[in-house]
């Protein structure tokens, strides 16, 4: 990596922290192909492995505010997250043996669905108090696995599907689901970028460039979000048409090979 490549993969985890703190996912699918095609990282693996990274450290600077604030609902967080992290593992590993083209198919799949998702209107009832109970388990446990595995093979955070999933199992309201997704986002990023570092494709050049852009994003997010809260729902549509946008480029370059 150049210093011209590291300074866009700068600006790139910049943009990505900034989309994820204002609208509180689906900005980390958008990692990859500005790796690809922005900062020109050649291999798909590393720009997956990269990515997770840089999602799991985003996430835990998430968390932190969230956590200090009280709205994290720790017992089903740690369930979700501590059976999900079984299924990031097989996710990440069956995407290492699968030829980079392919995956990148599939990954423009992926943000077709994160972006149908954010169409979706957001509603934030629930129970506020919610809490686990031993007959929700099997159903955190089954979710977090399922969600683990679609997040390690794609190197995504996967809070789009984290989300519905706490929402569903335990009853909590969006609000506590979003910051509790967050400790799973983070769990998943970690491990799949761990597992693709075992096998040689993490550029910690790449990674640090990101997070340090990730740390301006964030902040100039905050403010942001502010002002678009009353437009919240149009940005929303905006965003999601954004992502639908990509994918259809990332799966047309793939299918040319280019």
């Amino acid at each position: 990596m150049d210093p011209v490549q590291l300074a866009l993969a700068a600006v790139s985890g910049g943009l990505v922290s900034l989309l994820l703190t204002v609208f509180g996912g689906g900005g980390s699918v958008l990692a990859v192909p500005l790796l690809l095609y922005v900062v020109g990282v050649r291999d798909p693996h590393v720009a997956i492995g990269a990515s997770a990274a840089g999602v799991a450290l985003n996430a835990l600077t998430g968390l932190v505010g969230h956590a200090r604030d009280g709205r994290v609902k720790w017992p089903c967080a740690l369930t979700f997250a501590g059976f999900g992290v079984l299924g990031a593992l097989a996710g990440s590993s069956l995407a290492k043996t699968v030829d980079g083209q392919s995956l990148l198919i599939f990954f423009a799949g992926a943000m077709a669905v994160v972006g149908a998702a954010m169409l979706r209107p957001v509603r934030n009832e629930g129970d506020l108090d919610a809490r686990i109970t031993l007959r929700m388990t099997p159903m955190l446990a089954a979710s977090g696995v399922g969600v683990g595995a679609a997040s390690g093979f794609f190197g995504i955070g996967g809070g789009f599907l984290i989300v519905p999933g706490l929402t569903a199992a335990t009853g909590m309201t969006l609000a506590a689901a979003q910051a509790s997704s967050l400790v799973s986002v983070a769990a998943f990023g970690a491990t799949t970028s761990l597992n693709y570092a075992a096998s040689g494709l993490i550029d910690w050049a790449i990674v640090t460039a990101m997070t340090v852009g990730g740390v301006g994003g964030a902040i100039a997010g905050r403010p942001l979000a502010a002002r678009l809260a009353d437009r919240a729902p149009l940005a929303r549509r905006l965003f999601a048409g954004l992502i639908l946008i990509v994918a259809a480029y990332v799966a047309a370059r793939a299918l040319t090979g280019g």
